[in-house]
């Protein structure tokens, strides 16, 4: 219902009571009331009782609420971000009163990831709490840990979590470990001899171990209920912190801002002056990222320059390479089959080669190490471990496309394979009687070139809601992971407890862009959420560390701004971009009326009735840091304003990539400040001379005065000359 004006959250209360009594005759059927930041509320409605809610003036939106999913050390030095050198160089009292929050599945307190050594008080703008339950108690929050609540009223409305197998805690206590994973990768203090078993030593620390984090635990099993999102938004949004990050999200493709609790819930943060920061998604395919709103920092996913091999060593003495989590080796060769091989009686070849539970034969499996292929990124890999074992195999190989990108601890010797590495596996196999292989222990492989590389799994644009808004924004670190965990969750570890693990996706790259974040954020305390995602965005590279443009995992094609947004995140430049690109609610309001917004979606974000100039302003002039137009028929003129935050007087020379069948021009070619603050604007001139039949074409406009390069990326798709 927008924003309210009522004086407290009781008067909120009896306002939707009385609302709801008016459709329903009673309002127990309540689960969330949303009063701090703006006026809702969730409830159990039959489809009827919803149309007729709908049709009170006062209200601006009802939606079913659905369930999104979570999207889910050496990435800070990969990074070349020194904290002890960059970060403590702030002023203490800068730095220890920037607060993150993070949306997740809960932390962990008792992590030595989260010691709170040598931070201040707990900010006093922080107006959160700590919020008591099993196994957390007021002692559990510190000044690290400024606060805690969780949510599970939405999600225990379809099913109780006492039907569910898998440890939980109903309180902020973790019992899944992405949560703790998320928040020690941003705020993490430092931490001595961090490992999985040995793999992937080192210190282990947050990009920005200074500032404070305020956790909202909304999600559990790692499903995320719509109503509880919604409410720790509420929630976060009045707490008073600066920095939100949510590593989660709605299956693909996203439809629409208007129906959707993050968009919602980040309008009304950006509002209050709140990043949010949010995973892209690891559907790893064309048009399938999400979290795609222009007031969103929308974050993909890539890989590090380390990476932890293992060896198969054939009987025929070639050395496959593979990926895995082996903390042990297989001494001898052991005999291969492949699950095809091994079938059950009456389950097909195919069915079988999969290596689901009760598609093996036992008598075929035992004491062999079995080559499995991966049906579909669903299936539970893990899963499939335990049951080889429990059948007498003794390892498993996993045939898997994306193979280095995700890897699994199987809690017996496995390692996963990529499609080369699996055909010759399949020629050796063949052409032998008895084929032999043994396992290697997995090993940490430093300055592993080129990185980074785009992830398999993460999602890429083109946005499928504002298509002139490129979309992922930037790409950070998501591979391969290691960061604190709940030494409960034991899901990939054999059951063996574990204190940090190493795990992949969006939801491990998006925390790095919310440290990031929050560095920005503390070096320029007054600049709003648009300028510090500018400045995270225009200082991105598309180069790898060998100087060559950044190309995708598995195939090695190169990388386009629908994979990495503006580029790979660049923390120390971030802090110092030179210029930036701004904008404020009113310009999202006229993108939003320039996309078509209706008078009803425009008031279920504000709450105000709201009326879009007749014509609207173009919705290629918004005032983004990349530049779309998808669209495009015949000439076109984007304009673009730039802020000047330097120092002294300066010149700024323009130089263009240009796409290919389009002249790009910028007027002026330079830009001339002399003040800190003073705005540009200047002109870019499109000019087609042939189509490109739908496929988006690229470039990019660069400002530079020989100390800065504030880059932006540009996509066009030519329908008509």
């Amino acid at each position: 219902m927008g924003y309210h004006k009522h004086p407290n959250s009781e008067s909120v209360i009896k306002a939707n009571h009385e609302m709801l009594t008016s459709v329903t005759g009673r309002h127990e059927a309540t689960i969330h009331h949303y009063t701090r930041s703006f006026r809702g509320f969730s409830a159990m409605l039959t489809p009827e009782q919803a149309r007729k809610l709908a049709e009170s003036d006062s209200v601006t939106s009802v939606f079913e609420s659905r369930e999104y999913k979570i999207h889910t050390t050496q990435s800070w030095d990969f990074l070349r971000l020194d904290s002890a050198q960059q970060y403590n160089q702030l002023p203490m009292n800068v730095k220890s009163d920037v607060i993150v929050g993070v949306i997740d599945t809960g932390i962990w307190p008792e992590s030595r990831s989260f010691n709170d050594q040598g931070l201040g008080p707990v900010p006093t703008k922080f107006k959160g709490q700590c919020q008591t339950g099993e196994m957390f108690t007021l002692a559990n929050c510190n000044r690290k840990i400024v606060g805690a609540r969780f949510y599970l009223k939405g999600f225990e409305a379809g099913k109780p979590l006492e039907s569910f197998s898998q440890t939980f805690f109903r309180s902020p206590r973790d019992g899944d470990g992405h949560g703790t994973h998320t928040a020690s990768t941003i705020a993490g203090s430092l931490v001595s001899n961090a490992n999985l078993f040995g793999l992937a030593n080192g210190t282990a620390r947050g990009g920005a171990p200074s500032v404070r984090l305020a956790i909202y635990k909304a999600c559990w099993f790692k499903i995320c209920n719509n109503a509880d999102i919604l409410s720790a938004l509420d929630d976060a949004i009045s707490d008073g912190i600066d920095i939100l990050s949510l590593s989660l999200g709605p299956e693909p493709p996203q439809t629409s801002y208007f129906e959707d609790p993050v968009s919602i819930g980040s309008f009304h943060a950006f509002s209050k002056g709140i990043l949010v920061s949010a995973a892209a998604g690891n559907a790893g395919l064309s048009r399938t990222a999400t979290n795609v709103a222009p007031w969103i920092m929308t974050v993909a996913a890539s890989t590090l320059n380390r990476e932890l091999q293992s060896k198969i060593y054939l009987g025929n003495s070639k050395v496959l390479k593979s990926f895995g989590l082996n903390p042990s080796k297989l001494d001898s060769a052991s005999g291969l089959i492949a699950g095809s091989d091994a079938a059950a009686p009456g389950i097909p070849q195919k069915n079988a080669s999969f290596c689901q539970t009760n598609t093996l034969n036992p008598n075929l499996i035992k004491g062999k190490i079995v080559v499995c292929q991966l049906e579909n990124e669903h299936v539970d890999r893990i899963q499939m471990r335990v049951y080889i074992r429990s059948i007498g195999g003794v390892a498993m190989i996993l045939a898997d496309p994306v193979a280095q990108d995700i890897l699994f601890n199987f809690g017996i010797q496995a390692t996963v394979i990529g499609q080369e590495e699996a055909t010759e596996l399949q020629t050796y196999m063949s052409t032998k009687k008895n084929p032999v292989a043994r396992l290697s222990q997995t090993s940490t492989q430093m300055s592993i070139e080129p990185a980074p590389a785009m992830a398999a799994f993460s999602s890429k644009g083109p946005n499928t809601v504002t298509p002139d808004i490129i979309k992922p924004d930037v790409t950070a670190p998501g591979v391969n992971i290691l960061a604190a965990w709940s030494p409960v969750a034991l899901g990939d570890a054999g059951g063996r407890s574990l204190d940090y693990n190493i795990v992949s996706g969006t939801s491990m790259s998006c925390p790095h862009v919310s440290a990031v974040a929050a560095i920005v954020k503390a070096s320029h305390p007054s600049w709003s959420p648009a300028a510090i995602k500018s400045a995270i965005m225009t200082t991105a590279t598309i180069l790898d560390d060998s100087g060559n443009y950044i190309r995708r995992h598995p195939d090695g094609s190169r990388a386009t701004p629908f994979d990495y947004g503006s580029g790979h995140i660049n923390p120390v430049a971030a802090i110092d971009p030179g210029l930036v690109y701004d904008f404020d609610l009113k310009d999202v309001i006229d993108f939003l009326c320039s996309n078509g917004a209706t008078s009803a979606q425009l008031k279920n974000l504000t709450s105000e009735t709201i009326y879009c100039n007749n014509p609207p302003k173009p919705s290629v002039n918004f005032n983004y840091p990349s530049i779309g137009v998808s669209n495009m028929k015949g000439n076109i003129s984007v304009y673009r304003t730039v802020t000047y935050v330097g120092n002294g007087p300066t010149v700024y020379v323009s130089k263009l990539e240009q796409p290919t069948g389009v002249n790009v021009s910028v007027i002026p070619p330079t830009l001339r400040f002399t003040n800190t603050g003073e705005k540009l604007t200047f002109r870019i001139d499109f000019t087609p001379s042939k189509t490109s039949s739908g496929i988006f074409t690229f470039g990019a406009l660069t400002w530079s005065n020989g100390i800065h390069r504030v880059r932006s990326p540009i996509a066009l798709s030519v329908l008509s000359l």
